[in-house]
């Protein structure tokens, strides 16, 4: 009996490390009812003119510079995340919410082609789905150091952005509006100018297709040319949530309510384990720097965006947690946490189906520990030691019994 348990030892060991494989990879999704509607969601099976999206932020792609963990693990796992969510959940079409490179802000234009390169080896096959990519602060660079030409060479090789980073599509009778929310953290610059000049001209085309009649757009745009930092708007009757759905990297300004007063969040638990605490250090990516978690969209931004998009559901990245909410004037925010173990243990994704009519369904979906991996293969490796081992001890013990008979 030992002998054919040793003997089946190393078939257990690879079966145990290819179910570990197909688990790690599989998403758990959780449903997500809005607070004010409970759990009459949750049951509403999907139509046959819904649009499905699997909405992913802070991929982190590191391009050229891979280490051994990267290309041989990291990267491994993140293809199979995408292949498997797409496997399993069959969604439409693809967002990434930013900062889908680590440090994209210091690379020059040839060094930015691996990273886009990465991207698309690891979408695989995917790429031929419908995607939408916007920038992140990693990706273009904070205030102090953002270039306006790097930005639209970046955005000249993604799908559907404008000059200033920006975007605007539609599917499915759905509009989708993307905007560079890096540059509306700053001063006068011309990056934030053309973030305006979008904002309003969505705003001009949703007040004329609900008015019914067509409106010449005029070269006053109502924005403040001087670009002061106060955001001139015009009054927009259009009721709340009767916008676009809008894709920014950073969240909105909290207005009314704290982002969990009755709402719901996932937010990481640390403790005083090792992998936890190295969560936050892991942001620095190799010298890359702090990552600031505290940036929002300045409250006057964020009111201007408000009064003049009034959209339909907002999603947004940047932050570590998932969390879905109501500002003040009832308008729906889903922060996506980060789809990389680059930023935290436990990555994650969103997946958002848009039903007829003006209801979203949004679901958490959780990808497994890296933690959790590294032990288990840990102790997969040791436990084929001690099999090496004993199998040694057996040989050599064989042999000095022989040595002893002669």
């Amino acid at each position: 009996m030992p002998v054919s348990w040793r003997s089946a030892l190393p078939l257990l060991l690879v079966s145990s490390l290819f179910f570990l494989d197909e688990w790690i990879s599989t998403p758990s999704c959780r449903f997500v009812p809005r607070a004010d509607r409970g759990e009459r969601d949750a049951g509403a099976a999907e139509g046959r003119g819904d649009l499905k999206a699997m909405i992913v932020s802070d991929l982190l792609l590191v391009g050229s510079d891979h280490g051994l963990v990267d290309t041989y693990f990291r990267d491994y796992y993140l293809n199979k995340f995408f292949k498997k969510s797409f496997q399993t959940l069959k969604p439409d079409m693809l967002v990434v919410l930013g900062d889908f490179s680590a440090r994209g802000s210091e690379l020059t234009r040839r060094k930015w082609v691996p990273v886009l390169h990465q991207f698309h080896r690891l979408i695989g096959s995917l790429i031929t789905l419908p995607f939408h990519v916007i920038l992140g602060d990693r990706d273009i660079g904070e205030c102090t150091g953002l270039d306006s030409q790097l930005v639209d060479w970046i955005s000249s090789h993604l799908p559907g952005l404008d000059s200033a980073g920006c975007g605007a599509f539609e599917m499915e009778n759905i509009t989708f509006v993307s905007l560079n929310s890096v540059a509306l953290l700053c001063g006068n610059n011309g990056l934030r100018f053309g973030v305006e000049e979008m904002i309003e001209r969505e705003s001009s085309d949703f007040r004329t297709e609900m008015e019914g009649s067509r409106t010449e757009m005029t070269n006053d745009l109502g924005l403040d040319k001087e670009m002061s930092p106060n955001f001139a708007w015009r009054e927009n009757s259009m009721a709340s949530g009767s916008g676009p759905v809008l894709l920014l990297h950073f969240p909105l300004h909290p207005t009314g309510r704290s982002r969990n007063d009755g709402q719901h969040c996932h937010r990481k638990a640390y403790s005083n384990s090792l992998v936890d605490v190295n969560v936050l250090r892991q942001r620095r990516l190799d010298g890359t720097g702090p990552y600031e978690l505290s940036h929002t969209i300045p409250p006057n931004a964020t009111e201007y965006i408000f009064r003049a998009l009034r959209p339909r559901i907002v999603f947004s990245g940047h932050s570590l947690d998932f969390c879905d909410y109501r500002h003040q004037d009832g308008t729906r925010e889903v922060t996506v946490p980060p789809m990389s173990w680059h930023a935290r243990d436990d990555p994650g994704f969103v997946i958002a189906t848009f039903r007829q009519g003006k209801s979203v369904g949004v679901s958490h979906c959780s990808l497994g520990r890296q933690s959790y991996v590294f032990i288990y293969i840990s102790m997969l490796v040791l436990l084929m030691l001690m099999r090496l081992l004993v199998k040694f001890l057996t040989t050599f013990r064989t042999m000095m019994m022989a040595v002893a008979l002669l």
